[in-house]
């Protein structure tokens, strides 16, 4: 069995929201994408969401990973991280054509529909587990 390729994902949270874009299968999606030959996670993510948002982010700390059912039997593995918006940066975003809409959606308002289109549970679930948890690995307490 091949293994399944890997994309890298980011929960980019703001003032109590977090970044969802609207993929081309009408479902939300977080920022993110395949690495390129060569590039590790942290890299990857900041160029993906630079990509497809315009924002500068602090990759943080590993969230999650699990496999997704991209299409029927079409698997991705998915692997989560948190980021924090890079101060300096605009607060601005900007679409990429990649996406279909681009919006941050309050903490409280998440489920597993928003606005009539599907949040995958693996995407939710690592967007509660950013929240409970600092960025940094160095700021948890045991």
């Amino acid at each position: 069995m091949v293994a399944p390729p890997v994309s890298i994902k980011g929960v980019v949270l703001n003032q109590g929201r977090v970044l969802l874009l609207l993929n081309e299968r009408d479902e939300w999606d977080l920022p993110g994408g395949r690495p390129d030959p060569g590039e590790d996670h942290r890299s990857t993510l900041a160029r993906e969401v630079r990509e497809e948002a315009g924002l500068e982010v602090e990759v943080g700390a590993f969230l999650d990973e699990h496999l997704f059912e991209v299409l029927p039997q079409r698997f991705v593995r998915i692997v989560a991280y948190a980021c924090r918006l890079d101060s300096a940066a605009a607060m601005p975003v900007a679409l990429s054509h990649e996406h279909l809409d681009l919006r941050w959606v309050p903490l409280a308002d998440l489920g597993e529909t928003i606005d009539g289109y599907r949040l995958p549970a693996g995407y939710l679930g690592a967007i509660r587990q950013a929240t409970a948890q600092p960025l940094s690995p160095s700021d948890r307490k045991v």
